[in-house]
């Protein structure tokens, strides 16, 4: 007879401040020139950590740029991720944002608003949005966080 092993689920609270803010940024500058200008638009360290990667339902590998001011992505206040790998897109509902900037522990308002003036004034800066929280439902934001 088979020793069977019961599988016990888990169901973890999230709570919506564990969701990150998150600003949509189009930009048409490459993912290492607008790390560098945010860097001294906003006074912050954005470096180059590893990559957002996985594969789609067609195996194929996709990966996405990343860079984060702490060396440990959970860490992070801030996180500037491509939202474009090849012809793919990370997530499908946001196609015409190039750069989804994540901010984890900075859910007031006023300074998600603060930052989203300062992004508008980058001269390669097209479009700045604040995207909610429902839109985000997203099977590859799971990645991100």
């Amino acid at each position: 007879m088979k020793n069977s092993q019961k599988i016990t689920k888990i169901h973890l609270a999230v709570n919506d401040e564990d969701i990150p803010e998150v600003i949509g940024i189009v930009s048409a500058d490459p993912d290492y020139r607008l790390s560098l200008k945010m860097n001294r638009k906003l006074s912050i360290s954005l470096r180059n950590i590893d990559p957002v990667e996985f594969q789609d339902e067609n195996g194929d590998k996709l990966v996405f740029s990343r860079f984060s001011d702490s060396p440990q992505p959970a860490d992070s206040n801030f996180q500037l991720v491509s939202t474009r790998s090849g012809k793919h897109f990370l997530i499908k509902k946001l196609r015409n944002i190039d750069f989804l900037l994540l901010l984890q522990n900075s859910a007031r308002e006023t300074v998600i608003d603060k930052i989203m003036l300062q992004l508008r004034e980058i001269d390669s800066v097209t479009g700045v949005f604040n995207i909610e929280k429902k839109i985000l439902k997203d099977k590859n934001f799971r990645f991100l966080i």
